[in-house]
């Protein structure tokens, strides 16, 4: 039987969700600590279901690599793009948009705001210098005349807050069942 998309993100978490968020720079929660929290930063800011959803799978690209375990933590590995087509398959732009957008995001308030910059993470200034840096004037431009960039914005600052080890979250069963709400009558298998 061929799995559903429902069950091929859930396989994915149950696979590599254990690893620490940032691989060999290490937040101090997992994968799925971070995604849980990321999503219910969104729902406590009481955003639309499929940006809520966008929250908990925004980094499901880091999971997709052929070989999770043999990232170079020396490269970006562009996570937000090998996401899109895998979450394409299943979902609306409501909810690919913010996730193909939220690196860019970091690079427009890195841009924006000086404050934001400084309250980076040591793994997320050096993931930064990896996806080219504050943006330029034309980059800037761009990215705030693209449809969803408020929603990619509003997830980029959740994902930065979501790193707080032990925090209490609902189960991932709790994000699975959105999910699988929001997935399209009759998508095939992502």
């Amino acid at each position: 039987m061929t799995p559903t998309p429902l069950d091929r993100i859930a396989r994915l978490f149950a696979d590599h969700g254990d690893v620490p968020y940032e691989g060999a720079r290490r937040e101090a929660v997992s994968a799925t600590e971070h995604a849980l929290q990321c999503a219910q930063l969104a729902e406590w800011a009481l955003a639309e279901p499929e940006l809520v959803a966008a929250a908990f799978l925004h980094d499901i690209g880091h999971f997709l690599a052929a070989d999770a375990a043999a990232r170079s933590d020396a490269v970006d590995d562009r996570h937000e793009a090998l996401a899109v087509p895998f979450l394409e398959r299943t979902f609306g732009p409501a909810l690919v948009e913010p996730v193909r957008l939220h690196v860019e995001a970091k690079r427009y308030l890195v841009r924006i705001d000086d404050d934001y910059a400084r309250q980076l993470s040591p793994a997320s200034v050096h993931s930064l210098a990896l996806q080219g840096g504050p943006m330029s004037d034309d980059e800037m431009r761009r990215f705030e005349a693209r449809p969803f960039a408020e929603d990619a914005v509003r997830l980029r600052r959740w994902d930065d807050l979501a790193k707080t080890p032990g925090r209490s979250v609902p189960p991932i069963g709790h994000y699975l069942a959105l999910v699988e709400s929001l997935t399209w009558r009759g998508a095939g298998a992502a």
